[in-house]
């Protein structure tokens, strides 16, 4: 008699750590940008505005090659394709420490998005294939707690790196993509001999558990249309079209508290050091919010309220945060903005598995999330332009609490219409899958 808990528990510690171990790594080749700035803009003679265009056609690359990067996910399996893209970045982030020139930079950074396109969706496509509907939520949200653990860390690592200037004859921004390349090559030659493709293949369950999981997950797809295992029908549907609008505002919000969260600090009087260690406290509460919102929300029959509920409250506390008049009070909005931006997302991410499958599934998480970063470069290029435009401090944050709060309302759309399809589909027959009990 298979146990269910036990199974999950031993899924989960196989996988969870080693990907979300990746996801940091990407996370602070994302991040590593920022810092190289610091040194990088004057070492190439760039504007601030050319160095801010370069930095943002990461968001092009990705959003170009998103949905078929997935794709071949599913054809070649999850270890040899993670290890295509981890090896891949790795390279062309070392590549970054040696750009003589502006157009170099542009080069690489738009690459940068290409190979690192479909890592995040590919994770997603991956805990449908291991995680009944009922675990999802709280698998994503530990998947995602590693990119907070990154935000936490990344601000005093890429102060140390700065620091190296003139070892070894390179510069501190050199450093900054050398120290953070090779760990993604690393990662990606590691992943090839320890990631399962499928539970199917993988050698730590017993075939009693391979058996219970497949006819788990089986019950689960039987009320999903097979049309929705088409890739290409994905792509058109409604639904997927819907969801990736909705997620722009997300990637938005999380770039504008990016960008306005080191000012607040700054403005306490601190040095660089400790503006870095003060900023790791937002993402402390971020880790928290993704743990417990979405352990909730696998609990309760309706998602919606624990995607729209953080989201609201990130768009009020975004507001708040620059009308408050102490940088404490902003401080503290700002963290409170935090875990609302980030605390719905792995619920958000639990919902297109009730309507897709297969390559259907890959294709549509891919696509909405290779639209919805395009929230990323929208608010690396308007959010400074709002600002040099108007002179205020207010404005660019309130364009991204209307964004956030029109997410939360697509989101109910959403909602209602994966409840009144399920609900044809399903219709009142207890027979159907959906409404048999499932097994404990």
């Amino acid at each position: 008699m298979v146990s269910e808990q036990q199974l999950i528990s031993k899924i989960t510690w196989r996988l969870m750590p080693f990907l979300g171990l990746l996801y940091l790594i990407a996370y602070i080749d994302r991040q590593n940008v920022s810092f190289a700035k610091l040194q990088m803009v004057d070492a190439l003679g760039m504007s601030e505005y050319a160095y801010g265009l370069g930095a943002s056609l990461f968001f092009i690359g990705y959003f170009i090659f998103e949905v078929p990067s997935n794709l071949f996910l599913t054809r070649f399996g999850a270890s040899r394709w993670f290890a295509r893209i981890l090896i891949s970045w790795g390279i062309v982030t070392i590549a970054l420490a040696y750009t003589q020139n502006p157009t170099m930079f542009y080069i690489l950074r738009f690459l940068l998005g290409v190979c690192e396109a479909g890592f995040f969706p590919g994770v997603l496509y991956l805990l449908t294939l291991w995680f009944p509907e009922d675990y999802r939520g709280r698998m994503v949200g530990l998947f995602m707690i590693f990119s907070a653990l990154a935000n936490a860390v990344g601000a005093p690592l890429g102060g140390m790196l700065l620091d190296l200037d003139g070892t070894l004859g390179l510069a501190g921004w050199e450093w900054v993509f050398l120290a953070t390349g090779v760990p993604a090559v690393i990662a990606g030659i590691v992943t090839i001999f320890y990631l399962d493709d499928t539970p199917e293949k993988a050698k730590f369950l017993t075939e009693d558990e391979k058996r219970w999981l497949q006819e788990r997950l089986a019950r689960e797809k039987a009320g999903i249309d097979d049309h929705s295992d088409n890739g290409f029908k994905a792509l058109v549907n409604p639904r997927v079209l819907l969801m990736a609008l909705c997620y722009v505002g997300f990637p938005l919000a999380a770039y504008g508290l990016s960008y306005w969260l080191p000012t607040i600090v700054k403005g306490f009087g601190v040095s660089n050091t400790a503006n870095g260690f003060i900023n790791i406290i937002p993402w402390i509460i971020v880790a928290l919010a993704l743990w417990f919102v979405p352990a909730a929300a696998d609990k309760a029959q309706n998602k919606t309220p624990y995607i729209v509920g953080p989201a609201f409250i990130g768009a009020i506390a975004l507001t708040l945060s620059v009308i408050v008049p102490t940088p404490v009070l902003q401080f503290v909005f700002l963290c409170i903005a935090a875990a609302g931006i980030f605390a719905g997302q792995p619920v958000f991410w639990s919902l297109p598995g009730r309507f897709l499958k297969g390559a259907g599934a890959a294709a549509g998480i891919a696509a909405i999330n290779s639209v919805g970063n395009l929230g990323g470069f929208v608010a690396q290029n308007v959010v400074p332009w709002i600002k040099d435009a108007t002179g205020s401090n207010l404005l660019p944050m309130l364009f991204l609490a209307v964004c956030l709060a029109a997410a939360g309302v697509l989101v109910i759309v959403v909602g209602k219409m994966l409840a009144s399809h399920q609900g044809n589909a399903t219709g009142s027959d207890p027979d159907h899958p959906r409404n048999m009990p499932q097994p404990r």
